[in-house]
C-alpha cells in the first residue's frame, strides 16, 4: 500500500503531467491553423473601416488587415482566412473556445480581460475613446448637456461601465437602452427610442455613414474613457501569441522605415541594417516564430504598413476620414509604437 507521502507525490506528478498535457495542447495553433489551410478570424458583426464585407462580400477594415497580416505571415497569403462575424457578447467566448485563432474585433484591452479571461491581448491597432453622438435637433454642443437623456448603448462592452461613471461623476443621471448587437443599437437610435447614441468614437463616425441621413447627427467633442483597442489570443501559446503581435508591429515599423507595398520589392536592396532584418535579407528573425525569413516582406507586400491600412479604411482617404490623431507613429507626434526586429 502507498504511504500519504507517496500518494501525495504521486497525485502532484499526475497533476503536473495533465498540465503539461494541456500546454502541449493549447501550443498547438501554429500546427492547427496550418493544416486546416486558413486563419480563424474572429470579426464584428458589420463595422465599416474596421470589419465589414464589402459589395462583392469580400471582408474589409483595420481589424481584418490584422488577421490578414498573420495570414501572409503564416502563408504567404493574405487571402488565408476565414471570418468569423461575433457580437460583444459571445466574442471572448468563441476565441476561448478555439473556435476563432485571433479576436481582432475593436476590443479595448482592460485589466479584467487580460487576466481573469486567459486571453492576450496583442498589442493596439486603434487608440480610441467612447463618445457620444446626438440628434443634431437637440441642440446640444456637449456632453455636459446629457443629464436625463436616453442613451442606446450595446450590452457586453466598456461603454456600459464608463457611461455611467462619467454620469456620476458629473453628477448626471440617464436612462440606459441596452442591445445586444451594434446593429440593434443604431437602429434603436434611428427609430428614436433614444436621444443618444455612445460607443467608441470610432465606431460612431463608422454608425454615422451608415444612417439614413447622417447629416442629421453629430459626434460631440468630449472622450470619455480611453479604449486601445487591438487583438486578442488565448493565453499558453507563446509562439501564436508572438505571431500575431508582431505581425502588427511589422506592420508599425515597415511605415517608420518608409516601406510600403509599392516599394517594398525595391527595399529588399537596402543597406539599412534596420530594413534588411525586416524584410528577412539579413537574418531570420521569423524562425522563432516557427516563419520563414521573408514573413514582414509578405505582411508589407501584401497587406501594406500600417500607415497603409489606416488611411484607405478609416483615415482620409476613407468614408469614414478619420485623422490619425494618437495613432501617428511616435516620429509624428502619435504614440503608435513598435519593438525593433533585431
Amino acid at each position: 500500500m502507498l504511504n500519504k507521502k507517496n500518494k501525495l507525490m504521486l497525485l502532484a506528478s499526475a497533476g503536473a503531467l495533465t498540465l503539461a498535457a494541456a500546454g502541449v495542447a493549447q501550443a498547438s495553433t501554429l500546427e492547427e491553423t496550418r493544416n486546416r489551410g486558413a486563419v480563424q478570424c474572429g470579426v464584428s458583426d458589420g463595422l465599416p473601416g474596421f470589419s465589414a464585407p464589402d459589395d462583392e462580400g469580400e471582408w474589409q477594415g483595420l481589424d481584418v488587415d490584422v488577421c490578414r497580416a498573420v495570414a501572409a505571415a503564416v502563408f504567404g497569403d493574405a487571402e488565408a482566412v476565414r471570418y468569423v462575424s461575433l457580437n460583444a457578447v459571445e466574442r471572448f467566448t468563441a476565441l476561448q473556445s478555439g473556435e476563432v485563432d485571433v479576436l481582432s474585433r475593436n476590443t479595448t484591452w482592460t485589466t479584467t480581460r487580460d487576466t481573469t479571461l486567459g486571453l492576450n491581448f496583442t498589442g493596439v491597432t486603434f487608440y480610441d475613446g467612447i463618445g457620444f453622438m446626438i440628434h443634431t435637433e437637440m441642440g446640444i454642443d456637449s456632453a455636459q448637456e446629457l443629464d436625463g437623456a436616453a442613451i442606446c448603448v450595446q450590452s457586453g462592452t466598456t461603454t456600459e461601465l464608463n457611461v455611467a461613471d462619467y454620469f456620476r461623476a458629473n453628477g448626471m443621471e440617464f436612462d440606459p437602452i441596452v442591445f445586444d448587437t451594434s446593429e440593434q443599437t443604431v437602429g434603436g437610435y434611428e427609430a428614436g427610442r433614444c436621444d443618444v447614441l455612445t460607443s467608441d468614437t470610432s465606431q460612431l463616425a463608422a454608425l454615422r455613414i451608415q444612417l439614413s441621413d447622417p447629416d442629421a447627427s453629430k459626434i460631440l467633442p468630449e472622450i470619455i474613457s480611453k479604449e486601445p483597442l487591438g487583438p486578442v489570443v488565448r493565453q499558453g501559446d507563446d509562439q501564436w501569441f508572438n505571431i500575431v503581435k508582431w505581425s502588427l508591429f511589422a506592420m508599425l515599423n515597415a511605415e517608420e522605415m518608409g516601406i510600403t507595398s509599392d516599394n517594398v520589392d525595391e527595399m529588399l536592396e537596402s543597406e539599412d541594417p534596420d530594413i534588411a532584418r525586416l524584410l528577412g535579407q539579413d537574418g531570420n528573425y521569423g524562425e522563432g516564430m516557427g516563419l520563414s525569413a521573408d514573413w514582414a516582406y509578405q505582411i508589407v507586400k501584401q497587406v501594406g504598413n500600417y500607415g497603409e491600412s489606416f488611411e484607405r479604411n478609416v483615415g482620409m482617404d476613407s468614408p469614414l476620414e478619420i485623422e490619425r490623431g494618437l495613432n501617428a507613429l511616435w516620429t509624428d507626434g502619435g504614440i503608435q509604437y513598435a519593438p525593433p526586429i533585431r
